[in-house]
């Protein structure tokens, strides 16, 4: 978990100068679909439903032939440091304040910032949220992020709602890949908080806990996409097949709950539900590549489980053809060789 500093300046409609401490890139685009170049050779293309907080991203190098590993999908991290606005305590603005806006607004100290939130209970929540976003966050410190993210959540702390925050910080956004191929673009609110600690509890290891905190979260679209993944790792296949009903493939969330629906079927024994959810998620072709290998194999178990081994190859083959790489895709393989 960790933010990255930029500035980004207009030259021209739709296109922008994104400068960091590491290069310098050109975006350009429009809501919903963007495409960058930087100086490191990577080029990304992005693309969003806009209005749900749901897009796919997609990045490439010419930096170097050799392929990047995959990273984790529970690496959840925030894109954007929470940077101070431009405003100051008045001279007669609590103690607490000031102290905690230096914090902020300098080098802060994870220790007089818990030291802050001890000396004034009342504003601990407050002095919690600002260590991560301050202190955890820059230094990818995901065990304490998880613990102070999962007390906020747990007192029903909203980031949106505390004066201090949205006085003194300009709002950040966060990226969390709540699924395979499906990120959440999001700023700092109870449902952002609730997906993150999700996110850090799954990748934690602690299933149950995630679970719990995406119920009890607003039943959004990406909450379901998070919750459906969760009750597949838990093969709580009733759930799932509960969660998706009356799905059609309208966008990107519907196709990976398409999928998980199909893999429920399939694991309850109903092979043709299975592979009608599976043929459903993949009818529209324009989806995210990942997207559309997990359902090929998720399809290709399910003809293996009813024997049909030739329709279960072409699938994994189908796979092959555009990522060789893919995980276990050796044993899939193997497991349907004439």
């Amino acid at each position: 978990m960790g933010f990255k500093v930029r500035k980004s300046i207009k030259i021209a409609p739709g296109v922008r100068l994104n400068v960091s401490s590491k290069n310098i890139g050109l975006s350009a685009g429009v809501r919903g679909a963007r495409v960058s170049v930087n100086t490191n050779g990577r080029t990304t293309r992005t693309v969003g439903i806009p209005g749900t907080g749901i897009s796919h991203t997609k990045s490439t190098s010419t930096g170097s032939g050799r392929r990047p590993a995959p990273r984790p999908q529970q690496n959840a991290q925030p894109v954007r440091a929470a940077r101070p606005k431009k405003v100051k305590p008045g001279l007669t603005a609590p103690a607490w304040e000031k102290q905690l806006f230096k914090q902020i607004d300098g080098e802060p100290d994870a220790a007089a910032i818990h030291g802050i939130g001890q000396q004034t209970p009342s504003v601990a929540p407050t002095a919690a949220m600002v260590e991560v976003l301050r202190v955890a966050g820059p230094n990818r410190d995901s065990e304490r992020a998880r613990v102070l993210l999962g007390w906020l959540f747990d007192s029903g702390y909203d980031p949106a709602a505390d004066p201090f925050i949205t006085k003194y910080l300009e709002p950040s956004e966060i990226n969390i890949p709540v699924a395979t191929g499906i990120t959440a673009v999001m700023t700092w609110d109870r449902q952002a908080l609730g997906l993150m600690v999700a996110e850090l509890e799954q990748a934690a290891g602690n299933h149950p806990r995630a679970t719990a905190v995406v119920e009890a979260l607003e039943p959004t679209t990406v909450a379901a996409v998070s919750l459906a993944e969760l009750y597949a790792e838990a093969e709580r296949w009733s759930d799932v097949i509960d969660l998706t009903n009356g799905l059609s493939n309208d966008d990107v969330a519907a196709t990976f709950l398409l999928i998980q629906r199909g893999t429920a079927f399939r694991e309850q024994g109903y092979f043709e539900a299975a592979r009608e959810s599976l043929k459903e998620a993949l009818r529209v072709r324009s989806r995210p590549s990942e997207l559309r290998h997990l359902a090929w194999v998720s399809r290709g178990h399910t003809y293996l489980l009813e024997g049909k081994k030739a329709m279960a190859r072409k699938d994994f083959e189908r796979v092959l053809a555009e990522d060789a790489a893919y995980p276990d895709l050796d044993t899939m393989l193997a497991s349907v060789a004439p």
